[in-house]
């Protein structure tokens, strides 16, 4: 691995480990930018609980139906056929999906998506798991992002990001339990979720708009920590992104979408360390504790590559 790939990975896991999305609405604000896709709108956040939680048991399903068992029929039951797809190795459509289903499955035919927590707002579900392709082996961490079509009900578009598990991490958690209490991959309960959206946006505002490494202060001391490469606890961070910005002034970080269900915020991200930068895909999945502390940080990083066979870019 080149040594210039390294460097930039090491620098994108340093912002993304404190990063935090913005509240629904998504108003652009500094280096934020509105989504073209995925975003929220008017009828959206209307969307109820009982419908948000059907969509939840949908992108699951098709998942596993899909991925673990090669069930095409469950593309045509749950997914529009002109579906909208931002993964840069498949093609717009729900037969190009087939056909990557098809091609996934001959070559990973034990493979296993391992759901680790699922949350959803308005019409937007987002996955975080872990894929063994084959059995005994770590496998990747990975976050699927489905936008649903709110009259049909079915899948309007998706987004995903994968990194490989890597055999140790320096904060001896793995990429995927829950270390805060309570310990439960479940979001809180729904009327939670302002409350943790506003400490996210006040959180990114300070650290990525303002460029202020103060925004620590929005970090429980523990900090429990989920990125394989970066310790637990927020003591140091402050002195960390003070060199970072120093050393990096021309960063631009964009949002791109927010989902955030009790208290998990998760944003969707492009992070270019210059304009020219091809920079990299990353998900950040935060827990708000009811004292208004982050205290725990799972992420998922994805250099977005040269080349895509669609159109529509990874965000």
């Amino acid at each position: 691995m080149r040594s210039t790939h390294l460097s930039r990975k090491a620098v994108a896991t340093l912002v993304a480990a404190a990063t935090v999305g913005a509240v629904a609405g998504f108003t652009p604000a500094a280096t934020a930018s509105a989504p073209s896709h995925g975003g929220a709108t008017a009828d959206a956040w209307h969307t109820s609980p009982v419908t948000q939680e059907r969509n939840k048991r949908v992108a699951v399903h098709v998942l596993k139906r899909l991925f673990e068992h090669g069930d095409l029929s469950a593309a045509d039951r749950h997914i529009r056929p002109d579906y909208i797809q931002h993964n840069p190795n498949a093609a717009d459509g729900t037969e190009a999906l087939k056909d990557f289903v098809r091609f996934e499955t001959a070559r990973y035919p034990d493979l296993t998506y391992n759901v680790k927590r699922v949350l959803a707002q308005g019409n937007m579900v987002i996955v975080h798991g872990n894929v063994i392709n084959e059995p005994g082996t770590r496998g990747v961490a990975l976050v699927d992002m489905f936008r649903f079509d709110p009259k049909s009900g079915m899948i309007a578009e998706h987004w995903d990001i994968l990194q490989d598990v890597p055999a140790s991490t320096v904060n001896g958690n793995d990429m995927f339990g829950t270390v805060s209490h309570p310990r439960t991959s479940q979001p809180g309960p729904r009327w939670l979720t302002p409350f943790s959206q506003k400490v996210a946006t006040k959180y990114f505002d300070t650290l990525l708009v303002d460029k202020n490494p103060d925004a620590v202060r929005y970090l429980a001391p523990e900090y429990y920590q989920h990125n394989p490469t970066i310790p637990n606890g927020s003591a140091g961070l402050r002195e960390q992104f003070t060199s970072f910005f120093q050393q990096f002034p021309n960063l631009i970080v964009e949002r791109k979408r927010v989902i955030a269900e009790g208290d998990m915020v998760a944003i969707h991200a492009h992070y270019r360390l210059t304009p020219e930068d091809r920079g990299q895909s990353v998900v950040d999945i935060f827990r708000v504790g009811r004292n208004g502390k982050i205290v725990e940080h799972w992420d998922v990083l994805q250099d977005v590559p040269a080349t895509s066979a669609n159109d529509n870019t990874m965000f």
